[in-house]
């Protein structure tokens, strides 16, 4: 069901101000960076081993990452877990009784599908389910 950890989504108030501990201090490559004009974000990724560290950059105070930032400060976000056929995920989270935020998944970075699971079903921690095309990443 669950591949792997796909990405950890981290919130940032700063790309440029935030990158250079990632790529100079802990040495990460950049693979790209992108905007999610849907989800009012700036997204960079970064490479740590098999997964990636995704840093949220808000790019407007509606977005759902600046909400977060206000709330709770910088940090983890979500923790994305790559799955195959995420529709039928989705409908065995739902037989479980877990309940989803996205009920139908919806784009996100990278080309991928994703569909969050609401954090009171997993014990406070959000999660992402996130289907990937069958291209590189």
């Amino acid at each position: 069901m669950i591949k792997k950890i796909d990405h950890i989504g981290i919130a940032v108030k700063s790309l440029e101000a935030t990158l250079p501990f990632y790529t100079e201090v802990l040495k990460l490559p950049l693979l790209k960076i992108e905007e999610v004009a849907s989800q009012k974000v700036k997204v960079a990724f970064l490479q740590a081993g098999e997964t990636k560290l995704e840093l949220l950059e808000p790019t407007s105070e509606e977005s759902t990452i600046a909400s977060f930032i206000e709330k709770r400060g910088e940090g983890i976000h979500h923790v994305a877990l790559g799955v195959e056929s995420i529709e039928a995920r989705i409908a065995e989270m739902k037989e479980q009784g877990i309940r989803m935020i996205d009920e139908v998944p919806r784009p996100g970075a990278g080309g991928a599908d994703i569909a969050f699971m609401h954090p009171k079903s997993a014990s406070g921690v959000l999660f992402e389910l996130c289907e990937k095309k069958q291209t590189k990443g």
